[in-house]
């Protein structure tokens, strides 16, 4: 009995050191599964950060990529203006090296004061941009006023043009008529020869004897014009030979002129004042050789212009 009665009590302190042993690992193993938890839930949360932090990190790369887009585009535009566009070059620039250094972060590596300073410099880039494009918005509606004056312009220059035009070709055409309207014309001209004995012979006919003819008289009236001023008057005499050559002498008064842009001889010249009174005028010329037989042709002159011409025969 008393073997039996000791024996108990190390039965009952052995099965308290097995109770206590489970005890603690349970608590042990109690502990470990809430430090698991924990731990799970930590990094559930790290990961939820980084998915936030990459969410953002994109959305600010798409923010910059827009704003690129919108910075290249007013360049374009103010480019198409023919203006400098130097300062959007070097904002593109700037954001170019904004997105090198935003690419280059690592997953989860996007801080928030990182964020914080390149929201900061995408703020300041949005107003820049939204100044410049109210910029250019002026410009092209300055342009737009600009271009429609100077089509205003343009066509009132182009009318002025027309009427002076018109003007002018009505000027010309009027001093052209004038011109014409101002020309002296001979009248009444008669072709008679003087002998070698000053003695003077006309001829209905207009024929006479070469070997009698020592000169020529030519007479003939200006004819009354109303619109040719009274001035001095050059009137030219050309004696056409029957070859067709007009006779020529510096020592007798003869010369050149031009008859429609060429020039020409003539045979005797005279300043005349016309005074609008068919004035007479009269040429009397010496060959001081002879003359040769057949149609003699005068012609008369001024202004470079024929006035009258008439024709005689020698035998």
């Amino acid at each position: 009995m008393e073997q039996d009665q000791s024996t108990e009590p190390k039965n009952n302190n052995r099965v308290l050191l097995i109770v206590a042993l489970i005890l603690v690992l349970l608590g042990i193993n109690g502990v470990l599964f809430y430090m698991n938890q924990q731990k799970g839930k930590q990094n559930e949360q790290l990961t939820a950060d980084i998915k936030v932090k990459d969410a953002k990190l994109e959305e600010q790369i798409k923010q910059y990529e827009a704003l690129k887009a919108d910075f290249e585009r007013q360049s374009q535009e103010v480019q198409g203006m023919g203006l400098a566009n130097d300062s959007l070059e070097a904002k593109i620039a700037s954001i170019n090296a904004d997105l090198l250094k935003l690419r280059s972060f690592k997953a989860g590596s996007f801080s928030i004061a990182e964020q914080r300073r390149f929201k900061q410099r995408a703020a300041n880039f949005e107003s820049q941009l939204r100044k410049k494009d109210e910029e250019i918005a002026q410009l092209k509606s300055d342009n737009e006023a600009l271009y429609t004056e100077t089509n205003t312009l343009k066509e009132r220059q182009n009318r002025l043009t027309d009427t002076i035009t018109t003007v002018v070709r009505s000027n010309q055409e009027l001093t052209e008529k004038v011109n014409i309207a101002s020309r002296l014309q001979a009248e009444n001209i008669r072709v008679g020869v003087i002998n070698a004995r000053n003695k003077e012979k006309d001829d209905d006919d207009n024929e006479f004897k070469a070997k009698r003819v020592e000169k020529v008289k030519v007479t003939f009236n200006l004819a009354r014009n109303d619109v040719s001023p009274k001035e001095t008057k050059e009137i030219m005499m050309r004696l056409i030979e029957p070859d067709g050559a007009a006779l020529y002498n510096l020592s007798t008064g003869g010369g050149t002129f031009m008859i429609d842009g060429s020039e020409a001889f003539y045979t005797a010249k005279q300043d005349i004042v016309f005074d609008n009174t068919r004035q007479p005028v009269q040429f009397l010329y010496a060959k001081g050789a002879p003359y040769k037989t057949g149609l003699h042709t005068v012609e008369l002159y001024s202004g470079g212009v024929m006035i009258g011409k008439s024709t005689f025969t020698l035998k």
